[in-house]
């Protein structure tokens, strides 16, 4: 179970919160035979922390807050979420029920696409929508596989999702009070002035990801070597000198709207 230090901050900066109710979601995880495993901490990791500002502190606590709300299926925003997502995806396709095997064309692993958000909670959804809307080009074009050299056996579009936004909760220290990394540091310095620092990170990742797939000539069964390899290359874009906001990552060239 995610724990986290609730302060109930509310005092008007950039961030704002998104949901009155914090409901605690579940880290066990993710996807038949992938697993996150990019989120290994190391031993110097507990051993420092980083002091935050009052802007950094309030929007760390509205993203904790965001992090804590569990996918629920007989929630009607969450419901009105997931028909979202279909729209913004295939506009031209009426989905037929929440329960479909039409989710199954996104890359879902079945008909309920809920019981893969176990791992990653509503945020996971959130990502997915932000990324839809606002890079559709990249959205769909890793959606539909239509770059590079693919693999006979590729990745599962939306379950590689849910995973991406698990390993980025895990790289940034969001379980944390204060970050104890100089990358989770540097991250909040972006949140404090763009309160759609996550969700932009996420689409960054994302391509960045298959970049990576694509040049490690990857298959399915290369999914967490990949991870690895993103997480690795995305740790050492954030810590860049000549980085002031995640437009400036050379991975954030990628995207195309």
């Amino acid at each position: 179970m995610m724990e986290r230090i609730s302060q109930g901050l509310d005092r008007g900066n950039n961030c704002h919160s998104t949901s009155a109710e914090v409901v605690a979601g579940s880290a066990a995880w993710i996807g038949r035979g992938l697993s996150c495993v990019c989120a290994q901490r190391r031993e110097s990791d507990a051993r420092q922390s980083f002091d935050l500002t009052l802007a950094q502190e309030e929007c760390l606590q509205v993203l904790q807050n965001r992090i804590d709300v569990a996918y629920d299926s007989s929630i009607p925003e969450h419901q009105e979420a997931l028909r979202a997502l279909w729209n913004a995806v295939f506009p031209e396709e009426e989905l037929r029920g929440l329960i479909s095997e039409q989710w199954k064309e996104m890359g879902w692993q079945g008909k309920d696409p809920s019981t893969d958000f176990r791992g990653g909670g509503l945020i996971s959804l959130e990502n997915l929508l932000y990324f839809a809307r606002n890079f559709p080009k990249s959205f769909q074009d890793l959606l539909r596989k239509q770059e590079g050299d693919r693999a006979t056996w590729e990745y599962p579009f939306a379950v590689a999702g849910v995973n991406i936004t698990f390993m980025l909760i895990q790289m940034l220290d969001l379980e944390a009070v204060k970050p104890r990394t100089m990358v989770g540091a540097m991250f909040l310095k972006f949140l404090a002035e763009n309160e759609s620092a996550f969700d932009l990170l996420y689409c960054i990742t994302f391509k960045l990801m298959d970049n990576q797939w694509l040049a490690m000539h990857a298959s399915y069964m290369d999914f967490n070597a990949v991870m690895k390899a993103t997480r690795r290359q995305l740790e050492r874009e954030l810590l860049r000198e000549d980085i002031t906001r995640l437009e400036d990552l050379p991975s954030y060239s990628l995207l195309t709207r």
